[in-house]
């Protein structure tokens, strides 16, 4: 092999571990990225951020891209019952979000109660450029044990 193959070669694989490494739409990744940064006393309004990164824990943590409400100044995250990173949070873990450029190190806190005004802010907010995705969404009602309704609280100590 010459050493211009080689070069490509050792070049594609990178490029292959990257994809693999880090979320690409409804993909997972390895790789957060963002500054390391202290929770702020208080959020910055997310009404116009559509997505952020959560790492969930596990053997390989997993980066996933998901929505996020902002309710009375907290940060929440919903997600089908059955993904695989509502299943490794289960009744709460550490977590590292991505907002923009900055990673802040939280915890995930089950959410079980006054779901239906956090699921009626994260509809409202996503069915004005999301309408198809929004339009399936089961009822609050019908919506019991189908999500994974999460806070994003300050990790302690």
């Amino acid at each position: 092999m010459s050493l211009r193959n080689g070069f490509f070669a050792a070049l594609a694989g990178i490029v292959l571990i990257l994809i693999f490494a880090t979320p690409i739409g409804p993909l997972p990744g390895f790789f957060i990225g963002g500054k390391s940064t202290p929770q702020p006393t208080a959020w910055p309004d997310t009404s116009t951020v559509d997505e952020i990164l959560l790492k969930v824990p596990g053997t390989l943590p997993r980066v996933v891209i998901i929505w996020v409400v902002q309710v009375e100044g907290q940060l929440y995250v919903i997600g089908s019952g059955d993904s695989g990173w509502v299943q490794r949070i289960g009744e709460g873990a550490p977590v590292e979000m991505r907002l923009q450029d900055r990673r802040y190190s939280l915890n995930a806190t089950p959410v079980t109660s006054g779901l239906e005004g956090i699921i009626t802010a994260y509809t409202n907010k996503y069915r004005p450029n999301y309408p198809d995705i929004v339009a399936g969404f089961p009822s609050p009602e019908e919506s019991e044990g189908a999500f994974g309704v999460f806070r994003l609280d300050p990790r302690s100590g």
